[in-house]
C-alpha cells in the first residue's frame, strides 16, 4: 500500500508511507512537517514503521524526521553525500525558515541498497542515487507496486531545481535520463511537490 499526506510547514509536502498490507510494517518517506499529524495517522492504522528515508536533506522533507525516530523508534536513512545537510541549516535551506531543523542520528544508504521489511523480505525498496538537485539525492523504487519515491528530483512538469547550495543541473539532468526515464514505463513518479505522473508520461514531456 502507497499512502500519501500532504503536511505543511513553510511549504506543502507530500509525505509517503509504503506499507505491506499483510504486516503492516513499512517504510515513512520524507516526513516534512507535522509530526503529530504523522503520528496519529501511524497509529489510527496500526501501522509499524521500521525505517524512515529521507530522498534529500531538504528541511521541507525532513522536519518531522527528528521527533518520529524518537516516538517511532526507527532510524532514519539518507545517502551520505547529504549527511551534511542534517546538521547545516544553510545547506538544508532552514536558516531562514524561521525554526531551524536539524537531525542529529542517522544511517547512511548506499547505491544499489536493497532495503527490506524484516518479516517479509519480498517487501523491499531499491536505492538509486539521482544527483542534482543535492549530491546525495535518492530515489527509491518499488518494482513490486511499479512505482518510484523521486522527492525533488524532478515533478509531474519537469525537472527539479538546482540553484540551491549543491545543486548540479547537469548531474539532475543525467539522474534523470539516466535512472529515472529508463524505469518501466507504467512506473507511477512520486514527488515531493506534485501528483503522480507515469515516467512514459515523464518522458512525452521532458523528451518530445
Amino acid at each position: 500500500m502507497i499512502r500519501e499526506l500532504q503536511v505543511q510547514g513553510v511549504f506543502t509536502e507530500n509525505t509517503y508511507f509504503y506499507i505491506d498490507d499483510n504486516t503492516r510494517a513499512g517504510f515513512l518517506i520524507d516526513p516534512g512537517a507535522q509530526p503529530g499529524l504523522i503520528y496519529d495517522l501511524i497509529v489510527r492504522n496500526g501501522w509499524h514503521i521500521e525505517k524512515i528515508l529521507l530522498t534529500h536533506g531538504h528541511f521541507d522533507h525532513m522536519g518531522a524526521a527528528d521527533l518520529l525516530r524518537e516516538r517511532l523508534v526507527a532510524p532514519i536513512y539518507i545517502y551520505p553525500a547529504d549527511a551534511p545537510y542534517l546538521t547545516d541549516t544553510y545547506l538544508n535551506l532552514s536558516a531562514n525558515s524561521g525554526t531551524p531543523v536539524t537531525v542529529a542520528h542517522y544511517e547512511e544508504l548506499t547505491d544499489g541498497e536493497i532495503i527490506r521489511l524484516k518479516h517479509n523480505s519480498e517487501f523491499f525498496l531499491k536505492v538509486i542515487h539521482t544527483p542534482g538537485h543535492t549530491p546525495g539525492s535518492v530515489t527509491y523504487y518499488t518494482p513490486r507496486d511499479k512505482a518510484a519515491f523521486v522527492g525533488d528530483t524532478l515533478y509531474e512538469h519537469g525537472p527539479g531545481l538546482t540553484n540551491f547550495p549543491g545543486g548540479n543541473r547537469r548531474e539532475l539532468e543525467q539522474s534523470i535520463v539516466n535512472e529515472i526515464l529508463t524505469l518501466p514505463p507504467d512506473t507511477l513518479l512520486l514527488s515531493g511537490h506534485s501528483s503522480p505522473i507515469t515516467v512514459a508520461d515523464e518522458r512525452h514531456i521532458l523528451l518530445p
